[in-house]
């Protein structure tokens, strides 16, 4: 009874306070103005979601790195050498480079690279105590050095040349001098400060630094002298307290730049346009570059921003998200690369700030007010009930998903990741509705894999981005703890050959893992369909088997704590666009203590690829992994599945009947016709007796993952013939009983894989002179 009260004097409030706003308002004919941007700002490459290629790193330390620009030497996420950063992890944070010169800044057209400084020193007698030239030398790169600099000379009794080459030949000089500290002022006059500006477009210059007198007369407030070319903006002459301050150097070299454009290439726009290599991409321009030396460069359109070098080019700003980037008064609707201004209805005018803005009208009309106002007060009051309504529902949909978070195991999770230092920071914490959003609500149509511990959808993000959400099936505890240890696992892992986790959900009353999307499938899947399989030639089967080898060795030995993965298959070796192996599936992971070597544990694992020791005794170790690794090469030299039943008893078990085989000298006939094709004879006997070696009954005797990876990476660079010696070694295991059909993750099918040789080009910007900065201690 007094709720009902309640919402009758609530009701009665709203009617009065309607018909009181309503009489000042009348209803008019709305006034639009397309309005370009209000402030024009400077859209560089840096801005926008999408700035590198997919894939390849963002940032190198504090540095953003735009595509054409890309971090990893021969990595391929520049356009050319030329744009390579080598991103140096030693330091902390890490620190990015280009050849020897350690770059501070990339903008649309200029990069602000570290300085050198020339210094000289005397005594009190005019002997030269001190000396330190400097140069820089930017060989046949696309850099030039900016007008933007100034060659700059401190000291009272100094003359120093700038000489410049590359494209054009200049020398450039400056006189500084002065008798006493107290005729110095406080900016560059040639008293104590000369600065002379330099032309555009050289590409080496070297600084000559001299003294009239040796410092003679001045020693006492001025010992040193310094010559430098850097950015003219960022230099500030503090007087005769720059003379004699012993830092100046050092703070100098911190505060100060050298700033050099960039092109690409060298044709202009217009003939650029007309090559197939053109890069600038939709809503973006083409520039010529300024040097006189050729080249271009993209810009994006204006009211648009991102990095015009990348498709799907720039992207429309929203200038009505942002009041400081609009001018409208009342209403601001986004269009394409500008925005539209307008009036509510009871006001005209432009809409625009700096126009006519939005004037209210003062014809009135009562009973329509009237008629208006009780029905926005009776609509009120339905809104308010409706509010309450789905108030109390979004309070128990909430109670009800806190509950999910600590059925799913959300406190064991924290206390999991609270233990792993970079674990929360690295892992984002999906909503249900985020996920019910991307996955449209889990249909049918975006299931791309199901396995043993659940379903995998293909997500879209609303950044665009492709994921994979991993739905575990309804589960008991010991499912749930499963869930957890692929979590926590997941979270130490940073290696490009293993499946990368972006985050979870515990709101629902399944878990969901959220991974990166690998789109080509399963090697399972490729291996032993028969369409597939031509892709899989016998350069990508040991590239892949390489990676796959790689990831399980970082695992074993590299990653913080060692991880057994317990259930190596093709069908968890999932492959990308360009057939990069990715290891997933860490559901029966197990972190291995670093002072145990191994553990006893439940036996888990896929028939076919169990290891037989490991399932007998229950002990795991890292070797059990390597068994499993053994059987997926056999797979990949033989085609064959590990499990057959619809095979003869003797072939039925894949590890069993290579290992004979090749006891028996009868290799070639169970290798695929392919693999025998392609491979040498030294690389197919030498992988056939690694696989030998790595299905060893015992344990003890199987190489370890790191040296199965170098003896696969040597396979791959092989190329010299040597006779091949038959070794006789242990006992070799015999195999399980049943096949696992199933692969845990995608069959989406495969395109071919076109490698590239990565090139190297560190510490240079050309192959045939490399910079080299001469610099002072830092």
């Amino acid at each position: 009874m007094q709720g009902i009260v309640f919402l009758l004097i609530a009701w009665f409030c709203v009617c009065g306070l309607a018909l009181k706003i309503l009489a000042a308002e009348t209803n008019t004919n709305t006034t639009t103005t397309t309005t370009t941007r209000a402030n024009t700002t400077t859209i560089t490459i840096t801005k926008g979601a999408n700035i590198t290629k997919p894939g390849c790193q963002r940032q190198c330390g504090n540095l953003t790195v735009p595509y054409p620009f890309g971090v990893g030497l021969g990595s391929g996420c520049a356009i050319g050498e030329w744009f390579e950063i080598n991103c140096n992890t030693s330091f902390n944070p890490p620190k990015p480079f280009i050849g020897g010169i350690q770059i501070y800044e990339i903008s649309d057209n200029q990069l602000r690279v570290a300085n050198v400084i020339a210094k000289k020193c005397y005594n009190e007698s005019g002997g030269l105590v001190y000396e330190n030239p400097a140069w820089t030398n930017l060989g046949a790169s696309p850099y030039r050095f900016s007008e933007l600099n100034k060659f700059t000379v401190i000291g009272c009794d100094d003359l120093a040349l700038l000489t410049g080459s590359g494209g054009r030949n200049f020398t450039s000089g400056c006189l500084s001098v002065c008798s006493h500290a107290e005729d110095v002022p406080g900016y560059c006059s040639g008293i104590g400060c000369c600065q002379t500006p330099i032309p555009m477009g050289f590409t080496y210059y070297y600084t000559s630094l001299g003294s009239l007198n040796n410092h003679k007369n001045v020693s006492s407030f001025n010992p040193c002298s310094y010559a430098f070319l850097g950015e003219q903006d960022r230099f500030v002459f503090r007087g005769a307290s720059d003379l004699s301050d012993p830092d100046f150097m050092q703070r100098t070299l911190a505060t100060v730049p050298i700033l050099l454009d960039w092109a690409i290439g060298n044709l202009s726009c217009s003939a650029a346009q007309k090559a197939n290599d053109y890069l600038c991409q939709q809503n973006s321009y083409c520039v010529d570059s300024e040097t006189g030396f050729g080249g271009y460069r993209c810009s994006c359109n204006q009211g648009y921003e991102g990095n015009p070098y990348i498709g799907p080019g720039c992207q429309d700003i929203n200038e009505c998200a942002d009041p400081n980037n609009n001018s409208c008064e009342k209403i601001c609707i986004n269009t394409p690369g500008s925005y539209i201004c307008s009036c509510p209805k009871g006001y005209y005018g432009d809409g625009r700030k700096g126009g006519q803005g939005c004037i209210a009208e003062n014809t009135e009309f009562p009973v329509v007010k009237l008629s208006l106002g009780l029905g926005f007060g009776f609509l009120s009051l339905l809104l308010g009930i409706t509010w309450l309504y789905f108030g109390i529902k979004k309070r128990k949909l909430i109670t009800l998903r806190e509950k999910f978070f600590q059925q799913n195991g959300g406190l064991l999770l924290k206390q999991q990741l609270s233990s792993n230092e970079g674990g929360v920071e690295s892992t984002k914490v999906f909503t249900a509705e985020e996920l019910e959003k991307a996955t449209n609500n889990y249909a049918d149509d975006r299931i791309v894999g199901k396995g043993g511990y659940g379903t995998v959808y293909k997500g879209i993000l609303p950044d665009k981005r492709i994921v994979a959400v991993k739905k575990s099936r309804i589960m008991d505890e010991s499912q749930i703890e499963q869930f957890i240890n692929e979590m926590v696992i997941l979270t130490q892992i940073n290696h490009r050959n293993v499946v990368k986790l972006l985050g979870c959900c515990l709101e629902e009353e399944v878990p969901l893992l959220v991974y990166e999307y690998v789109s080509n499938g399963t090697l399972f899947h490729h291996i032993h369909n028969s369409t597939a399989t031509t892709m899989l030639s016998w350069e990508n089967r040991l590239r892949i088997a390489t990676e796959a080898a790689g990831a399980l060795s970082y695992l074993h030995s590299a990653a913080s704590k060692p991880i057994i993965h317990r259930d190596v298959k093709s069908a968890n070796i999932l492959l990308d666009e360009y057939y990069t192996a990715k290891i997933s599936d860490f559901g029966a992971s197990r972190l291995v203590p670093l002072d145990q070597t191994q553990v006893t544990t439940l036996v888990l694992g896929t028939l076919g690829y169990l290891d037989p020791e490991y399932f007998h005794t229950s002990q795991l170790t890292e070797k059990s992994d390597v068994y499993s690794f053994g059987v997926v090469l056999a797979e990949l030299l033989t085609g064959k599945k590990p499990l057959c039943m619809e095979r003869s008893q003797e072939e039925r078990n894949l590890a069993t009947y290579f290992v004979t085989s090749v006891k028996e000298n009868r290799l070639f006939q169970i290798l695929e016709p392919r693999v025998v094709r392609e491979g040498t004879l030294e690389q197919l006997q030498a992988s056939a007796e690694l696989v030998r070696r790595c299905l060893y009954l015992n344990g003890a005797d199987r190489p370890t993952m790191k040296e199965v990876a170098m003896e696969l990476e040597g396979l791959r660079k092989f190329t010299l013939r040597h006779p091949w010696t038959h070794q006789h070694g242990h006992e070799e295991s015999t195999g399980l009983m049943t096949e696992n059909e199933s692969a845990d993750l995608y069959t989406v099918p495969m395109s071919p894989y076109s490698d590239t040789t990565p090139l190297s080009g560190q510490y240079s910007l050309d192959t045939a002179q490399m910079i080299l900065p001469a610099n002072s201690p830092r």
